[in-house]
């Protein structure tokens, strides 16, 4: 099962607190893939399209829980190769004049109150009621991206207007989510992992974002160590790379002039190089008679390659990159 279908399937039994909440969490439902028809008699009835059972059943609970009315439901599957589709009816002038008035799509005298493929700002007054819209969006129109794989969240409108719509309800919650157009779709996304974890809290899907948390911190720990591992073995590399230059700038001052041309710190700790080529430059500045720091080893090393440059220059040589 994908993460989205988990999503979607804990979000069948979350019916929010309030008949309020059910009108809102179905009045996006209905504006994402419900139409108003009639019948061959010229009465009026509501249709409920979807291909995701998922859809299907919510939609089924919010008409009974919200406006006590039993919705007819119809499975068609013309061919083998074809998607079920599943289609909730609502019949009788008085239950469909009554969804109507409640979802905001016409007002109290039965006059068209405007499109409604659009989010009424009057179902959505509460946070509560931002919520359930938001949560019936998701469910009929969007999709997560299995945190293991990556961070991605969107929700498809064929509508801008209606994309812009959510994307401020999103804004709402502290939700920077993008629009993007793809092919005919306007596309709401979030890409960031804890603003992910944000829009589950919202629509109260509490068992995904458990368990997308549970992702993000595993990968956010594992990243960290590799971080740390690969910061250590870029440092030994370094350390291991200055040591060889280092010693190849000893052996050269030692076959062409020998030490007894360095001061006696220099002498000391060029032996000591050559004897430890392992040593780290804070072990070698403990085995000098007079134990100095990291600084100060690094310091008469550093000497010893300015010496063996101006040597090799001397003789004519190109030092070694």
């Amino acid at each position: 099962m994908s993460f989205s279908r988990k999503v979607k399937e804990e979000l069948v039994s979350q019916t929010g607190n309030g008949r309020h909440c059910l009108i809102a969490e179905f009045a996006a439902i209905f504006a994402l893939t419900g139409k108003i028809r009639k019948d061959r008699y010229g009465d009026i009835y509501l249709e409920i399209r979807t291909e995701n059972l998922t859809v299907a059943r919510k939609s089924y609970i919010l008409i009974g829980y919200a406006f006590c009315v039993k919705a007819d439901i119809r499975v068609q599957n013309h061919n083998i190769r074809a998607s079920t589709n599943y289609c909730l009816i609502i019949k009788g002038n008085r239950d469909v004049l009554m969804v109507l008035k409640a979802i905001k799509v016409i007002d109290d005298t039965g006059k068209l109150w405007g499109a409604y493929d659009k989010v009424h700002q009057l179902l959505v007054q509460n946070t509560c009621c931002k919520r359930a819209y938001l949560r019936g969006a998701f469910l009929v129109a969007g999709s997560i991206t299995n945190p293991q794989k990556a961070y991605h969240l969107e929700i498809a409108t064929a509508s801008e207007e209606y994309a812009r719509s959510l994307q401020k309800l999103m804004q709402s919650f502290s939700m920077d989510a993008k629009i993007v157009l793809r092919k005919k779709y306007f596309v709401l996304y979030i890409k960031e992992g804890t603003q992910i974890v944000d829009f589950l809290n919202v629509i109260e899907a509490h068992i995904a974002l458990m368990d997308f948390e549970n992702v993000r911190i595993l990968k956010e720990v594992r990243n960290s160590v590799n971080r740390q591992v690969n910061c250590e073995t870029a440092n030994i590399n370094k350390t291991v790379t200055a040591a060889a230059k280092q010693i190849e700038d000893i052996q050269y001052l030692q076959e062409h002039m020998g030490f007894s041309q360095l001061a006696d710190g220099l002498k000391e700790i060029a032996e000591l190089r050559l004897e430890y080529p392992d040593s780290s430059l804070v072990e070698l500045g403990k085995m000098l008679s007079k134990p100095i720091g990291k600084s100060g080893v690094n310091h008469r090393l550093r000497k010893i390659s300015e010496f063996a440059e101006q040597l090799r220059e001397k003789n004519g040589f190109v030092a070694a990159k």
